[in-house]
């Protein structure tokens, strides 16, 4: 197991993985930004040039409507790695067609070639992001999602610079080394694809049907079984169409508002560097800031984040540009320019924090057997909000009149009504928020176990004592999994914070003695939860500490067991005691604010006891055990 995600890099599980899926995305983007080298190469008009560079997009992403449903299947039946070596062979393939393209500088041959590229890459974008669930944990998730983007968008950048260089510097000889080097790296590419180990199919039985329309639908409908993945779903295709209205406004952007000369894109070419540097760091920054879980909380970070720097993109330079004809340093050297930097930047970085938890999202709460066919879904929904966005692009500004600088702010106050729509819609995404903000305030949580003893799937048990108020955001933080809290129901009740319970889908429990009907039901709902495969936590104490001691365990984990024999973890909190939400100094009236800032908190889990020989005294024992003298 990798302890963070750079040692992901030096293991075969994922690396192979990892430098095929990076070339791809670099050779898609030299062999496009080589088609538009060779219009240039050719002396074609202007108005020409337009038509090819419209077309060209409209080309590559067409067969992700018509054949994503068709992929989503495959990618589901086949053995994944057996998948990739399929999908590079077919991109040598398909880059000997449009090496001869270039060699017969045939505009037709290259641009049925770019629709057999996007077909490749609608094949092989259902088992990109399904085949990270089967080769790592859950607490890896994070880690390589993030590797996933940072090198996505690496791939990107460096794709277009090579590939726009080409004829650059090759000149007459440019329609060779253009064909040359996009069949070496496909070639390479299906040669580090061999690398990749065996990974099983998820669903090996699955009837493939041919017909790839309704499969189509069927996609987009699986996509929305659950709501929080329907709307991480919705989050990721709005990343897509934000992140396209932006970079698609850039090279005009470079000229009218920062000063490029005419026909020189460097301007440009550096303000793609600024976003997708800062979209590579965010991704990366997400596993530390999430400590190893799927922290949806910092998806609410990153929107409120590109929202920010969006709209202040737009008072950064509202007008035309100072001058003309600059260079990149002249730029740099410019009044002003440092601001728009910085946001373009900080958009590329919050745009990492909040589209690396979305795809983990995905991943963790889909079943494997329809992940394939969820990413399908997604795919499509993402080509469709693509081609939106474009639209909506060219609409506002031919239509309405819109300035450059107005559409990035028009853009900034959207994606924070569509984020407040998602949010408001399941509410759990600005919880996790609320949440991780507050832990990462005011704690320095340290976490013992956790990784090597919470089962990475399947149902189980989690017990632990009972300190303060905060101890599921707490333990929350800690498991990478979603846990199903149960809690005393006249707090689940309590006006203004059911919802809040609901949302997190926490089962109420009573006492007997005080209510024998809300106790049967949750115990039933409690066996449900288990039966369906899920975590679920108890305090047995039954009642946070008074004294800061453990309390006597209670006889209803024995009850639980009883009747589902589920692997039980024993854990326990330290350090929470001195905490403004334990009941150390309740009685005698004291203002509840922190101690200190930072405090240092544990979480400990030991191994897993079977369900079968586990008592309420032996995990009192053993939770006493794990904390020590420090309560």
């Amino acid at each position: 197991m990798a302890h963070n995600q750079f040692e992901l890099l030096r293991q075969r599980r994922f690396l192979p993985y990892f430098v095929t899926q990076s070339l791809g995305a670099f050779n898609d983007n030299v062999y496009r930004q080589a088609i538009i080298g060779l219009l240039i190469y050719l002396g074609i008009s202007l108005d020409e040039r337009t038509l090819y560079t419209n077309l060209a997009p409209a080309l590559f992403i067409l067969p992700y409507f018509l054949f994503s449903g068709l992929a989503g299947q495959i990618a589901e039946k086949l053995e994944k790695s057996k998948l990739v070596r399929i999908t590079t062979m077919m991109e040598i393939g398909i880059m000997s067609l449009a090496g001869i393209g270039f060699l017969t500088e045939s505009m037709p041959v290259l641009l049925a070639a770019l629709f057999l590229t996007g077909l490749q890459s609608t094949l092989f974008g259902p088992v990109k992001y399904s085949i990270l669930p089967s080769v790592l944990k859950p607490e890896e998730l994070t880690g390589g999602n993030g590797l996933v983007e940072m090198g996505t968008s690496m791939s990107i950048l460096l794709g277009m610079i090579f590939g726009g260089m080409i004829f650059t510097v090759a000149g007459s000889h440019g329609p060779e080394v253009a064909a040359a080097a996009i069949l070496l790296l496909a070639i390479t590419g299906n040669l580090v694809s061999r690398a990749i180990p065996r990974v099983e199919a998820s669903a090996p039985d699955l009837k493939i049907n041919w017909n790839p329309f309704p499969e189509s639908l069927k996609a987009l409908r699986l996509t929305r079984r659950a709501p929080a993945v329907r709307n991480a779903v919705l989050g990721v295709s709005w990343f897509w169409f934000v992140g396209t209205v932006l970079t698609a406004q850039l090279p005009t952007y470079a000229q009218l508002n920062l000063g490029a000369a005419q026909n020189d894109s460097t301007i440009y070419l550096f303000c793609f560097v600024l976003f997708s540097v800062g979209t590579g760091v965010g991704s990366l920054l997400c596993e530390k800031l999430s400590r190893r879980t799927v922290e949806i909380g910092l998806v609410p970070l990153g929107a409120f984040g590109m929202t920010a720097f969006c709209v202040d993109l737009y008072f950064a330079r509202p007008g035309l540009a100072l001058a003309a004809g600059m260079d990149v340093g002249a730029f740099i050297d410019a009044p002003g320019s440092w601001r728009i930097m910085a946001d373009l930047t900080l958009i590329g970085l919050f745009a990492g924090l909040y589209i690396v938890p979305l795809f983990a999202l995905v991943q963790s709460r889909t079943p494997k057997g329809e992940l394939s066919r969820v990413i399908a879904g997604l795919n499509i929904q993402n080509a469709f909000f693509i081609v939106m966005a474009a639209m909506v692009g060219i609409a506002v500004q031919r239509f309405l009149g819109w300035t450059i600088p107005e559409v990035f702010l028009a853009l900034g106050i959207a994606n924070a009504l569509v984020a407040l729509l998602i949010f408001s819609i399941v509410p759990e995404f600005f919880l996790r928020f609320i949440a991780w903000m507050y832990v990462t305030l005011f704690y320095r949580v340290r976490i013992e176990g956790v990784e090597d003893h919470v089962p990475d799937e399947g149902a189980a048990l989690l017990v632990c004592n009972h300190v303060s108020y905060m101890d599921p955001v707490l333990i929350s933080a800690a498991v990478p999994r979603p846990i199903r809290f149960v809690m005393y129901y006249k707090i689940f009740r309590v006006p203004g914070m059911n919802w809040v319970f609901r949302a997190y889908r926490a089962i109420p429990i009573a006492g007997a003695k005080e209510d024998p009907d809300v106790m049967e039901a949750a115990f039933e709902e409690i066996r449900a939860a288990l039966d369906a495969g899920e975590l679920v936590c108890i305090f047995p104490e039954g009642a946070l500490t008074k004294d800061g001691e453990i309390a006597p365990f209670r006889g209803g984990v024995e009850r639980i067991l009883a009747t589902h024999p589920v692997p039980v973890v024993p854990m326990a909190l330290t350090g929470l005691w001195d905490s403004m939400w334990s009941k150390r100094d309740s009685r005698l009236g004291r203002l509840r604010v922190p101690r200190r800032l930072r405090a240092g908190v544990g979480v400990i889990a030991a191994p897993p006891v079977p369900g079968d020989s586990a008592t309420a005294a032996s995990l009192e024992a053993t939770v006493r055990e794990l904390r020590g003298d420090s309560p």
